[in-house]
This record gives structure tokens, C-alpha cells and sequence, in this order.
């Protein structure tokens, strides 16, 4: 018998993405445990700091995905500001950042190397300056963006989480080959069926999917299914 939770109790919604949560700890690096993990952060966090009159603000998010990332870098730039420079992280392979007018390498590299030197993935922060005035030369500047990406990552809240997530629903026999159909889309493995669990006439189906493609997974199947589903995920 396949057992699960509800969506509710074994899921967080974190910078508006929901993340299946193994730990949870504040403050506090947990680096992978092995390949199917990996650490986050657990909600938008930001660090002021004022480097000779110029005005430095980090703000670190979660993000998901490139789109993610660039709706994220929306919402908090300031369009007021001198330079909003910015670094993300996705994966192993999937880093881009930006200087955004600052000289070449000395703010968007360095942003990036913090959030490489946090352990920290699918990680975007923005790093706003307001110009006070002094110059800080290449050295100040590298020492600025990447100070304070730095100390704003280092006391976030974060949490580990899963790459593949386990998840389930229950469906009635005539929806079987539609659900079918939206699991082999999105490559889920390890697709089984009881029919002990739930109500006569249904089959609990449970799978495991990619992380990135729960989302897509869950709207495609009720769009599909054209039912008011529940998922399971563990």
C-alpha cells in the first residue's frame, strides 16, 4: 500500500514556489546529502550596507527557473538607482550575471562567486547601489558587491530539498490513460497502482517526477482531467 501526505503538510511555498521541504534550518548551511537534493533559500532576504556614501542593498531570492529569475530581478530592481547588479545560480551548469553599467567584472562576478562560495543553488540575488558620490575604484567594487552578497546569504534561513519528488493522486478507472499519458510527458518514473487504498472505482497512482516539472505536471493532469484532484507528495 502506497501511503502519502497531503500537498499541505509535506510542501513549503517558498518566493511563490512550492518546494517539498526535507529540513529546514535557520541560519545554517546543509549541503547536499546526495545528487537528488540540494539547498535553497527559504524566503526573499536583503542586507544594507553603506560603503563610502554609496548605498548597497542584497536582495537574495529563490528561484526555479531562468523565467523565475528574471521575474524576480522585475519585482526588485529600483529603477532609481545607479546599478542594479545581479547573479544567479541554477544548477551546476546554469549561472548568468550582469554588471548592469558598473565596470566589467566588478560587480555581477563577484555576486556570483558569493553565491558559489555559499553552497546555495537555484539562488538569485540583485544588489542595488545608490551612488553616494565617491568612487570606489575596481577593488573597492569587487570588495563591495561581493561583501555584501556575502553577509546576506550567510544568516538566511534555508532548506534542503528534493530533486525527484515522490507524489500521488487518486483518479477513477476512466481517467487512467489520460493520467497515463501526462506522466509519460513529463518523464515520471516508478509509476504504480493500488487499488486498495482509495474508493471503489479508484486507483491511487503514485510516480516520482523531476523537481522543476511538478508544476506543470499537477496543472496539466487537472486541465486534462477536467476533475478537482488531490495530490499526494512525500
Amino acid at each position: 500500500m502506497w501511503v502519502g501526505v497531503p500537498v499541505a503538510a509535506a510542501v513549503t511555498t517558498v518566493g511563490g514556489h512550492r518546494i517539498p521541504v526535507l529540513v529546514a534550518a535557520s541560519g545554517k548551511r546543509s549541503m547536499a546529502s546526495n545528487s537528488g537534493s540540494f539547498t535553497t533559500l527559504k524566503e526573499t532576504v536583503s542586507v544594507e550596507k553603506e560603503i563610502k556614501k554609496s548605498k548597497f542593498i542584497a536582495i537574495a531570492g529563490p528561484i526555479s527557473s531562468e523565467q523565475s529569475a528574471q521575474m524576480f530581478l522585475s519585482q526588485v530592481r529600483d529603477p532609481r538607482a545607479s546599478h542594479n547588479c545581479w547573479a544567479y545560480k541554477i544548477g551546476d551548469h546554469h549561472h548568468r550575471c550582469s554588471d548592469d553599467g558598473e565596470p566589467s567584472g566588478t560587480a555581477g562576478k563577484p555576486i556570483q562567486s558569493a553565491i558559489l562560495s555559499s553552497g546555495l543553488d537555484r539562488v538569485m540575488v540583485v544588489v542595488i547601489r545608490y551612488f553616494g558620490g565617491i568612487k570606489l575604484g575596481t577593488g573597492g567594487l569587487v570588495r563591495a558587491y561581493g561583501g555584501v552578497t556575502s553577509d546576506c546569504l550567510k544568516t538566511a534561513p534555508t532548506c534542503l530539498v528534493k530533486s525527484k519528488v515522490q507524489m500521488g493522486v487518486e483518479v477513477t478507472f476512466d481517467l487512467l490513460g489520460v493520467l497515463y499519458n501526462q506522466l509519460q510527458s513529463c518523464h515520471a518514473e516508478d509509476i504504480k497502482e493500488d487499488y486498495d487504498t482509495g474508493k471503489d472505482g479508484t486507483a491511487m497512482v503514485s510516480f516520482k517526477v523531476e523537481f522543476d516539472l511538478v508544476d506543470k505536471l499537477e496543472d496539466a493532469i487537472k486541465s486534462n482531467c477536467r476533475r478537482d484532484l488531490v495530490f499526494y507528495k512525500t
